[in-house]
């Protein structure tokens, strides 16, 4: 049942769903009232610091730029993001090689990957020997360390799903540890004789506990980062970026925001279409309007009140790997950094929803909050290296840690709205997969 708050702005009702028994919550925001603060005619009107003012965007729409991540502090000691940047996109591209190579070989060694910029080289683990063009290739590309792994990702992953039939909702979240030597398991209050349970070394997370996290007045081609209201329900989410499907731009966003054929509108009551398509099992969904290849992002003051508003070229797609740095773009807590992914590749285990697999883990280094209610389906990004106005897509917000990491709301900060530094999001090729989307769209 949602009911309304009376000093919400962005977000007017607020809904809480648990999921486990033990932890994760689905958090979804309902909207009546636009923000004090919203950009004149929905847009972003004011270009960031360094930003371009007046770039033609698809369908007429004016698109201002900033760049987002400029005036956050860089970590591991580098000049600039652009430099981090720059040395995290060869990290991942070397990662995509190694990982699709992997994949295509039933008896692989492969563990895992961690691309930390910050280690200034990336770390491969393996049981056994990797082929040697593999490891050649990757080292022409960045400083790569092949390290030994007690056990295979395809071994884990099976591990996992012994785990999850024996434990059922005793566990919160699970999935391989990306150095290959064992699991990851999260809980609330621990799990004895996991391991024994799992066949593999388990490591325990307690007090593990997450709930799914608009812009406000977008016209279509609908972008990334923009509120959404589910006029069937009355629950509001973000919208994620455009995909498309069947040759067609749509508009992802996340499955616990709505039904199948649930009305969907933007806060101010403009038809953004219906839930053409939805999958539980990745906790993704598509609006039948049509999207378009941009995203909304803010910059902040150091309270992480919205201070500009602009939009951002999406330029293609990139799965994020251990130690990356990302960015989100919830609709309700604008813009959000210093944010590392810290596990991949695992599965969620959500009361009253349902199992969701795919999924990347992620927290905010500072503390400070990473997304919250109101943002699940928003956009998860990676700066461009080359051009930080730019974006690649990486995945779409789906939960929150509420139990143990819950933290200062910003952005939109309505009496009573949960937020958290350590959040879970589906991984965008995942996403796209579980409702048949091919790519996504460019701006």
């Amino acid at each position: 049942m949602i009911r309304p708050h009376p000093t919400v702005r962005r977000s007017a009702m607020l809904r809480r769903v648990a999921v486990t028994a033990f932890g994760l919550t689905l958090l979804v925001a309902g909207v009546t009232a636009a923000p004090a603060t919203a950009a004149p005619d929905g847009k972003a009107g004011i270009a960031a610091p360094g930003g371009n003012a007046g770039i033609a965007a698809p369908g007429g729409k004016a698109a201002t730029a900033g760049s987002f991540v400029d005036s956050t502090p860089v970590p591991g000691g580098f000049a600039s993001w652009s430099e981090l940047l720059r040395l995290q996109q060869r990290m991942n591209n070397a990662a995509a090689q190694i990982t699709n190579a992997a994949q295509r070989s039933a008896n692989s060694g492969f563990a895992g990957i961690v691309a930390d910029p910050t280690n200034r080289h990336l770390k491969v683990y393996w049981k056994g020997e990797p082929p040697a063009n593999l490891v050649a290739n990757a080292r022409a590309t960045v400083a790569t360390q092949v390290l030994p792994a007690a056990y295979s990702q395809r071994e884990l992953l099976a591990a996992a799903d012994r785990l999850r039939a024996k434990a059922g909702d005793e566990i919160t979240t699970v999935g391989p540890r990306a150095d290959g030597a064992g699991l990851l398991v999260g809980t609330q209050d621990g799990l004895l004789g996991a391991t024994a349970l799992a066949g593999v070394p388990v490591t325990v997370q307690t007090k593990v506990a997450a709930a799914p996290a608009t812009r406000w007045d977008d016209t279509a081609p609908w972008w990334g980062g923009a509120a959404w209201r589910n006029a069937t329900t009355g629950g509001g989410c973000s919208t994620g970026f455009g995909v498309f499907k069947n040759g067609n731009a749509r508009i992802l966003s996340a499955a616990h925001c709505g039904n199948l054929n649930n009305v969907a509108t933007d806060p101010t009551g403009q038809a953004m279409g219906t839930v053409s398509f939805r999958n539980a099992g990745t906790d993704t969904l598509l609006l039948s309007g049509g999207s378009g290849g941009r995203v909304f992002n803010n910059s902040t003051d150091a309270q992480g009140n919205v201070v500009s508003e602009f939009s951002n070229q999406v330029i293609g797609a990139s799965a994020s790997q251990v130690g990356n740095w990302v960015c989100t773009s919830g609709a309700y807590s604008g813009t959000r950094c210093s944010i590392q992914v810290k596990a991949r590749n695992l599965c969620i285990n959500v009361r009253d929803f349902g199992q969701v697999c795919g999924q990347v883990q992620a927290e905010n280094t500072t503390g400070l909050n990473a997304v919250g209610q109101g943002d699940s389906g928003g956009p998860v990004e990676i700066v461009n290296a080359a051009n930080t106005l730019q974006v690649w897509a990486t995945g779409t917000n789906t939960a929150i840690d509420d139990t143990n990491t819950s933290t200062g709301c910003t952005g939109y900060r309505p009496t009573g709205r949960v937020c958290a530094w350590r959040f879970y999001y589906e991984d965008i090729f995942s996403g796209m997969a579980g409702v048949g989307a091919t790519g996504v769209v460019l701006g």
